[in-house]
């Protein structure tokens, strides 16, 4: 099989805009938390998430994942209040400064903070509890915008001890399928849906690198996937069975090229939204990728 196969022709919708992901996306992201493991604190006031959102536009992203709500393993739940009061801001003033063209992602599970979110101008729901909390697929269905269901098992403060399978594959795709099937039952269009096989989450380093190796086979859930493994613990796991040990102590932003590669492996095989810290690294390694795939098919 050649790498450089086409992306499967997948299209979502949001108000009046329409995403192609036959072509791959770049996902800057964006946290506005004091906490996250990478970057809390550093983007959490107005000003500077528009500096940095503006940055990575400027680097190749097309897509900006908003986050107030730290998903690290053992992090505590954030007050829906607060999460608005760091969300919103964020995405009112980066839609009225940047304009419309730019896609704008919540990461959240809250529906309230979607509903808040949405009215001032996001067009995509990443939700790493796949629309479980109560009323969030029927907020979903009823916003009708995009929507990104992660595979996760329990909750951030617990996630670590339900890492357990028989074959990790299998499973998770099957759960993912479930997702699928809830929200849809409750209104969600399926033609919105992006699925997310969940990095990082309710998963250790060999479930990862069976999920990495086969996530082609999630091409048959039928749905555009996203991928998302920028800066996580797994790449330094990785780093330091190459020789790197120190790698699980060092600052997670020097996993980004380990983190690109795992990007561009995902892309070969049929992810269509590549979510990440450094931009315009990975928008180096797109570009090379989609030139040598246009060379192939000459």
């Amino acid at each position: 099989m050649s790498l450089f196969q086409p992306l499967p022709d997948y299209q979502v919708s949001s108000r009046k805009k329409t995403l192609d992901l036959s072509q791959p996306h770049i996902m800057g992201i964006l946290n506005v938390t004091p906490d996250s493991f990478s970057d809390g604190g550093q983007f959490n006031a107005v000003d500077k998430a528009v500096v940095h959102c503006q940055r990575m536009i400027n680097e190749g992203a097309t897509i900006i994942d908003i986050g107030g709500e730290s998903t690290r393993p053992n992090a505590d739940t954030v007050a829906t209040g607060d999460e608005l009061q760091r969300v919103v801001p964020v995405v009112r003033a980066i839609r009225q400064q940047l304009g419309d063209d730019v896609w704008l992602s919540v990461d959240t599970s809250s529906p309230a903070v979607m509903q808040a979110a949405f009215d001032v101008g996001a067009d995509i729901w990443n939700d790493v509890r796949a629309l479980k909390r109560e009323g969030a697929a029927a907020m979903a269905a009823a916003l009708d915008i995009p929507v990104m269901l992660m595979h996760m098992r329990g909750e951030p403060a617990t996630m670590n001890g339900l890492a357990h399978y028989d074959d990790v594959v299998e499973e998770v795709s099957a759960e993912l399928m479930t997702s699928v099937k809830e929200v849809t039952s409750l209104g969600v269009k399926r033609e919105k849906i992006i699925i997310d096989p969940g990095f990082g989450f309710a998963k250790n380093y060999e479930h990862h690198c069976a999920l990495l190796k086969q996530l082609e086979s999630f091409k048959e859930i039928g749905l555009p996937m996203m991928f998302g493994i920028s800066r996580k613990r797994f790449l330094a796991e990785v780093l330091g069975k190459s020789g790197a040990p120190s790698m699980l102590t060092t600052q997670a932003k020097e996993r980004d090229s380990a983190g690109t590669a795992a990007g561009i492996f995902a892309l070969q095989q049929g992810a269509s939204v590549i979510r990440v810290h450094n931009v315009a690294m990975m928008r180096q390694a797109v570009s090379l990728w989609q030139q040598l795939s246009d060379y192939s098919h000459h």
